[in-house]
């Protein structure tokens, strides 16, 4: 094991040296369920999301280079990318404004409500696929199964988190903008549930979030989002 997977620098020591944390002590990055939309659930131990709209990771983007992957264990409308804490997780798609940078499931790159670029037509991703995301401060990438699509958004500023969105069929199907202010979670959490063992008889979009142990190798420079602490 590298020192670098097993330590994270945290700073300051009294000697001016730097102090450092067992990972064990810190976190895990998954999604986080204090930061979501009231129609949203979020199972699997913070890995999976199901009903409708978004959810922040529950770690920053702090680091130069970060890296996250995301499924599709059941195509529909959904959305991945990166979003401020100012984002607006009851009101989907993502995207629309300076708060959040997605792709969205046809493909496109938004921010500010413009695309800002598009994945090729044969690259779509579809269900059993693994989305990856890099992010360096600069330019958001997409790989699709682990190759780079070529087709990187940048312009949002600011402290980022992962984001995630999915819009579930009932949803759809009542053309539901979610503004709601109560939500429904047991009757969501019974739905997605259900949508675990019996993804085929429904359009919902399921994703599940993989943090660290990916599908696919992170490309060169980028690793696993990493919680940083300072000591004072």
């Amino acid at each position: 094991m590298m020192a670098s997977d097993f330590f994270r620098v945290c700073c300051c020591c009294g000697d001016g040296g730097p102090a450092r944390l067992p990972l064990k002590d810190l976190p895990t990055v998954q999604l986080d369920t204090q930061s979501m939309g009231c129609d949203v659930v979020v199972v699997k131990n913070g890995r999976r999301i199901c009903g409708t709209g978004a959810c922040l990771a529950n770690a920053p983007l702090h680091q130069n280079k970060s890296y996250f992957e995301f499924k599709m264990q059941s195509s529909g409308i959904w959305g991945i990318g990166v979003a401020t804490r100012n984002a607006d997780l009851n009101r989907i798609p993502l995207g629309e404004d300076a708060e959040s940078m997605v792709l969205r499931h046809d493909g496109s790159m938004r921010y500010r409500g413009e695309e800002k670029n598009h994945l090729p037509a044969n690259s779509l991703p579809m269900e059993g696929d693994v989305v990856g995301i890099t992010y360096d401060h600069v330019e958001l990438n997409v790989y699709i199964n682990g190759r780079n699509s070529r087709c990187p958004a940048s312009g949002i500023r600011g402290t980022v988190y992962p984001v995630v969105y999915a819009i579930s069929s009932s949803a759809i199907q009542s053309r539901h903008t979610v503004q709601t202010s109560q939500p429904h979670y047991s009757h969501l959490y019974f739905a997605c549930f259900f949508l675990v063992f019996f993804p085929a008889v429904d359009d919902s979009a399921i994703l599940d979030s993989q943090f660290s142990d990916f599908y696919f190798p992170p490309p060169p420079g980028f690793e696993k989002i990493m919680f940083e602490q300072q000591i004072f």
